[in-house]
């Protein structure tokens, strides 16, 4: 989806790659003539584009400033506030202990601490401190670096959805500007590497996704026809592979990443699918759906031997919480089996304090008002030292840019109307990130009244993200019927004027609240002017 459009109005903004027009979708049913022996159709073709230009220099230098820009506002001051931040009172803790004993340890029983988080989290924070010490830098590096990925991730997928550098860097700048994600990236939690992972994960199922269809494409060229075929094109998909196998790293860092796996399974079977019907197979759905399924469950073993690998400190180690509960309780143990068995009891006990965490905290918040910005949470308040006025104040606040945030909603409405209106393959798949990123936590707001955070809603960020970039693409795209001349140039010219526009809102916005990010001392009057929203703010 770039600034220069197809010469079809309707398929204007999604340059004609998921939707053929009638006239050529009737050329090629009343053509009776062999798909290979007369060459592949032009609307066929276009139906399995991919991005082939994934080497573009331009896209690649718009990739490196963004990113350098993210890995500024990440690494800059990182070792501020001092001390521990919020919830970096258990897992820094927690990694440190693990560098020196294999698995998280309570100094006060010296013996195993019970933990309701997978180790991976841990380990890459432990990854820090064993290069840079104990301390706020060594802690924090690894959140650090997690977010600057995302961002670097997040640019690429962009470009490989819209086909745009415009677009991909817009994605990625909205990303890097974001208070909510920044502040994540300098903390040292958990949800960033989840949300790392989690997009991994979407990133390797947009590259399946296109190399399928580039093998259906050659297939097509080779002279397969696929009228009588009744199996897809040959060649393992690595990167179906790839994906179960960063997924299981998401399950390793925090198990709501599960909320995902049928949504991705679900995007896997529906890109499929489509890619079949592109190419004229009959029954796309039956003949394929065998071999589907199959590399399906083939990446949800890679999914389970990765996260099983997650836990391989309490696996070699005799110290590990529950790690001999067979044993301790007088139940038979055999090798291997028993400590999987073992395993499993420790997830059933995990399992149930989750479900049972209904106690209340003041910055606890609920689904519907994580984008709205309802109930943002403070992770750290400092009144000491100089700020040049009577009264200072230091806070980092858990708080996305209003402006980007407050746009999500509205981009939301776009996709749906441009998903349904023109059929866009990325409408879908960016909305099916933004549900099973938030759709699970309102059944358990609802039915369990569940303790939850803003933050547990960082895995959807980056769809809500490309949500906010579909819509800007949709702005600057020719309405339907203007092809070229002054129309299709005035229309191009004014939504990149709105977009831009839009976008230095969203810097102007980050950086006035930049300073509650950051925890950065200024004079109270100032930090309660950046309390827009009161007392639910604060």
């Amino acid at each position: 989806m770039g600034l220069g459009a197809p010469p079809r109005g309707r398929s204007a903004y999604d340059r004609g790659v998921t939707l053929a027009t009638d006239t050529a979708r009737s050329e090629i049913e009343d053509d009776p003539t062999p798909v290979g022996v007369r060459g592949v159709p032009d609307a066929v073709r276009r139906r399995l584009s991919t991005l082939d230009n994934w080497l573009n220099p331009h896209s690649w230098l718009v990739t490196l400033v963004v990113v350098v820009i993210a890995g500024i506002l990440r690494f800059v001051r990182l070792d501020r506030p001092k001390n521990y931040v919020f919830d970096e009172v258990y897992y820094p803790t927690d990694a440190w202990d693990m560098l020196h004993h294999g698995v998280e340890w309570d100094e006060k029983t010296n013996g195993p601490a019970y933990v309701v988080h997978p180790p991976l989290g841990k380990w890459l924070i432990a990854l820090g401190e064993m290069v840079f010490g104990n301390n706020e830098l060594g802690w924090r590096v690894p959140a650090a670096v997690a977010g600057t990925l995302m961002v670097l991730i997040l640019v690429r997928v962009a470009y490989r959805m819209f086909h745009s550098v415009v677009l991909a860097g817009t994605a990625g700048l909205l990303m890097a500007l974001d208070g909510f994600h920044l502040v994540l990236s300098r903390t040292s939690l958990l949800d960033i590497f989840l949300g790392l992972f989690v997009l991994a994960t979407f990133a390797a199922l947009v590259l399946d996704r296109d190399a399928y269809r580039r093998r259906w494409l050659r297939a097509l060229e080779s002279g397969h026809n696929p009228e009588t075929a009744t199996r897809s094109p040959g060649g393992v998909p690595w990167w179906l592979l790839a994906a179960g196998a960063l997924f299981g790293l998401a399950c390793g860092v925090k198990w709501s990443a599960l909320f995902f796996a049928p949504f991705f399974a679900l995007l896997v079977i529906v890109w499929r699918v489509g890619a079949r019907r592109s190419a004229g197979m009959r029954r796309p759905f039956a003949r394929g759906i065998a071999s589907d399924l199959g590399y399906l469950v083939l990446s949800f073993v890679l999914t389970v031997l990765f996260y099983l690998a997650t836990w391989t400190g309490w696996f070699v180690t005799n110290t590990g919480y529950f790690r001999h509960y067979r044993a301790d309780n007088g139940l038979s143990e055999p090798p291997v089996l028993g400590a999987l068995l073992n395993l499993m009891h420790y997830h059933h006990e995990a399992y149930t304090f989750h479900s049972g965490l209904t106690e209340k905290h003041p910055y606890q918040s609920w689904p519907w008002q994580w984008l709205l910005l309802g109930r943002p949470v403070s992770f750290s308040w400092n009144t000491d030292g100089n700020c040049g006025a009577p009264q200072c104040a230091g806070e980092v606040l858990l708080l996305g840019t209003p402006i980007l945030w407050w746009s999500f909603l509205p981009a939301l409405a776009v996709l749906v109307w441009f998903g349904i209106a023109r059929r866009d393959w990325r409408a879908f798949a960016i909305g099916t990130g933004v549900v099973a990123g938030l759709l699970p936590w309102f059944y358990y707001a609802i039915a369990d009244g569940r303790t939850m955070f803003s933050f547990y809603v960082l895995p959807a960020l980056p769809f809500l993200i490309l949500a906010v970039t579909y819509a800007l693409g949709a702005v600057m795209t020719p309405t339907e019927g203007v092809t070229s001349g002054p129309g299709r140039s005035e229309r191009q010219m004014t939504g990149t004027i709105v977009a831009g526009v839009y976008v230095l809102a969203v810097a102007v916005c980050f950086a006035y609240f930049h300073p509650i990010f950051v925890g950065q001392l200024i004079p109270y009057e100032a930090w309660q002017h950046r309390m827009w929203l009161g007392s639910r703010w604060i």
